[in-house]
């Protein structure tokens, strides 16, 4: 797909969600998609393959939490699992006041992520390399999302102590995780279920808000 052909679904996917983002944030957008193609040819990112549904499968479909996020109006975002930088890197790109954090434990990823937070540049993003139950910060988060990490009740469990009071979990899924929700830990209640309906991208999506009781 061209860059003009990007740009013009890019567009039309954010009007289609309700998101307005000016130029300069629709060009970073893209210039991140360029970096990730580029990095992915030496370097295994993503399983996507097909550029023609880079817009909606990275950009649109992390782009579709953003309400929510703005919601919450968090101080910081952790994004868990990060890989190839989605959903926090459009997050980071749409609120460049937004504090976001990428974990990996995967070292090439994360060279990546931290290249990508250089040449685009955004300030406020930071890039950690380590296992998730290992990490022990100063600062906790006020929101903690991640889009292909592990099941929910592995998810809330392995970051529970990275949440800061009050703070929500925000667990991109496809298909309703009807079962995954009946596991979670004691003391976890699902705040909400949000169906998301995302631009060219196929099948259910559901964002699972979560938080402590």
């Amino acid at each position: 797909m061209s860059g003009s052909s990007q740009a013009q679904q890019l567009a039309q996917g954010l009007d289609a969600l309700g998101i307005p983002l000016d130029g300069v944030a629709q060009g970073k957008l893209l210039a991140y998609l360029a970096l990730l193609a580029k990095w992915n040819k030496v370097y295994a990112l993503t399983a996507l393959r097909d550029q023609d549904k880079a817009v909606s499968h990275h950009l649109l479909d992390s782009l579709a939490i953003l309400p929510f996020v703005d919601a919450l109006a968090p101080a910081n975002v952790l994004d868990v699992g990060s890989g190839g930088g989605q959903p926090g890197i459009p997050l980071a790109i749409a609120r460049p006041s937004l504090a976001v954090t990428l974990l990996d434990s995967n070292s090439k990823k994360v060279a990546f992520l931290k290249q990508a937070a250089m040449e685009l540049p955004l300030p406020g993003l930071s890039a950690q390399c380590l296992r998730v139950e290992a990490w022990q910060p100063e600062q906790k988060f006020a929101a903690i999302t991640s889009r292909a990490f592990a099941e929910v009740a592995d998810f809330v469990s392995l970051t529970r102590h990275l949440l800061a009071p009050g703070g929500r979990w925000l667990a991109m899924k496809g298909i309703y995780p009807q079962e995954e929700l009946s596991r979670l830990p004691a003391g976890i209640v699902v705040e909400a279920v949000h169906p998301l309906a995302v631009p060219g991208v196929e099948g259910a999506r559901h964002l699972v808000v979560l938080r402590e009781e």
